[in-house]
């Protein structure tokens, strides 16, 4: 496979290959996978000197990002190895006959999540360690049993095909199977590879209307898939009056040090911060100190950017903050532009909108009950930050309208950095993602590519192991609605 256009016979073997993988990979014991990723994760590791230049060239990020990012991407690999390992993935839920059940006799019914089949992930432009290749959802579906195919981000193809060589090499020295992660390139590939029936989901990070025209592919088969697509938000900061008296300045450094972070090219970048108009925050925020201009990923970007940038200065609701030299060169100076809470209800579909670069809109606000009514106007977020104090009256109701639109509600933090933990929670109702209850960030992603079976009446010779009397595989179990072991 080379680094040009995949052709409709090489996707063809592709497809076939990844087909074949699933089958035998799902059926694998959930040990020989989890040493797999923890292969796959120590090669990649040891490649880094030759990866990262690469990454370097293809992305002008700097060295330190990318090796972070890196760190990352394998560190990920081990934490799911480590879940396959405990076996609470599978959700085993095990219910004994019972002629007693207060609805009736019941059968003898066993429950456990089972691969989905050959996954296809668009990759990221701008994670391309941490959201390509062997990314998050790559490892997710690697680790619930699925083959991937990879469909490679044209911002970093040399570093794709390098990962992709290094990843798939380790997975099959470790006793996957041929096929089970491969490259694809191209936008005919990626949408011929989501229409075909042997892939069982797809998984997408990127713009709106990409994932919105996959998603739509997606669906419109006559086997419809399910489609995890994270395609964008605004991330907006909720500052109370009481946390702007108590620590504007802090609250506007941490702001300007978020928003700018990576060149504003994170898709949980804090977008929009609603301020007091009585503050003094607005003239702190003019006077805070930005990072020097730093090149955008590729001229795609740099060029989407511009685009945005100059729309939003157009309405007649916004003005610059601050200095605007360099804001719209290339590469740009981060910009800030001011509007009014006012303006964000008149009209929130031309100003609540996420600009993808180091930009951010502040709206001043002329009492806290306009926070509650432009948390009502927002669309579906990644997050919500609220900068406030334990006193606030505002709090609580705004809280509850926030969780209402976004997949992580943060207090007295910053959006920028998403751990990658158990907890985690990177998704969010649409636009933020296609599918608001599931996330591509953290271990519960496994899920995705997972679908329940229950096996009624079986000798216990044929079920799946996890579901067996005796727990030959020792992992938790619910019996009769109690978990085992506790």
């Amino acid at each position: 496979m080379t680094e040009t256009a995949t052709t409709a016979e090489e996707l063809e073997a592709v497809l076939a290959a990844a087909h074949a993988a699933s089958g035998q990979w799902g059926r694998r014991p959930a040990e020989d996978r989890a040493a797999a990723l923890v292969a796959a994760a120590d090669a990649l590791d040891a490649a880094g000197p030759e990866l990262i230049p690469i990454a370097q060239e293809e992305t002008n990020l700097p060295e330190a990002r990318l090796s972070g990012e890196l760190k990352r991407t394998t560190f990920q690999l081990r934490l799911f190895a480590e879940l396959l390992n405990d076996g609470g993935y599978l959700d085993a839920r095990i219910d004994h006959a019972d002629d007693a059940w207060p609805m009736g006799p019941r059968p003898d019914i066993r429950r456990v999540l089972e691969p989905l089949g050959p996954v296809l992930v668009f990759a990221a432009s701008n994670f391309p360690f941490a959201f390509s290749v062997a990314g998050g959802d790559t490892c997710s579906a690697l680790a619930a049993g699925c083959a991937v195919v990879l469909k490679v981000h044209s911002g970093h193809p040399r570093l794709s095909a390098a990962v992709g060589r290094v990843a798939a090499a380790a997975l099959e020295g470790a006793g996957a199977p041929s096929g089970i992660l491969q490259l694809i390139y191209g936008t005919q590939a990626g949408r011929d590879a989501i229409l075909d029936p042997r892939i069982k989901a797809g998984a997408f990070t990127g713009s709106i209307p990409g994932g919105r025209a996959l998603f739509d592919l997606a669906t419109s088969r006559p086997d419809p898939i399910p489609f995890y697509g994270e395609l964008g938000s605004v991330n907006p900061v909720f500052v109370t009056e009481a946390a702007a008296a108590a620590r504007g300045a802090e609250i506007a450094a941490g702001f300007v040090a978020s928003y700018t972070m990576g060149a504003g090219q994170f898709c949980t970048k804090p977008g929009i911060l609603l301020v007091p108009a009585g503050s003094a925050m607005v003239s702190e925020l003019a006077g805070t100190a930005r990072p020097a201009p730093a090149p955008l990923l590729n001229d795609r970007i740099a060029q989407g950017y511009a685009d945005s940038l100059q729309g939003l200065l157009a309405h007649d609701a916004v003005s610059p903050l601050g200095g605007t030299g360099g804001t719209t060169s290339s590469p740009p100076a981060p910009a800030l532009n001011v509007t009014t809470a006012a303006a964000l209800l008149a009209d929130p579909e031309g100003l609540i909108r996420e600009c993808f670069g180091p930009s951010a809109l502040v709206a001043a606000y002329d009492s806290e009950a306009e926070l509650l009514e432009v948390a009502g106007v927002l669309d579906g977020q990644l997050t919500a930050t609220i900068q406030g104090e334990d006193s606030d009256a505002v709090a609580p109701e705004l809280v509850r309208i926030l969780a209402d639109r976004a997949g992580r509600v943060l207090w007295n933090q910053w959006p920028t950095g998403v751990s990658v933990t158990y907890a985690q929670q990177h998704g969010g109702p649409y636009p933020a993602t296609t599918a608001p209850t599931t996330t591509s960030v953290g271990t519960a992603g496994i899920t995705r590519f997972l679908r329940p079976v229950a096996y009624q009446g079986l000798p216990d010779h044929l079920l799946p192991a996890a579901l067996r009397d005796g727990n030959p595989l020792g992992v938790p179990q619910r019996i009769n609605g109690v978990l085992s072991p506790s």
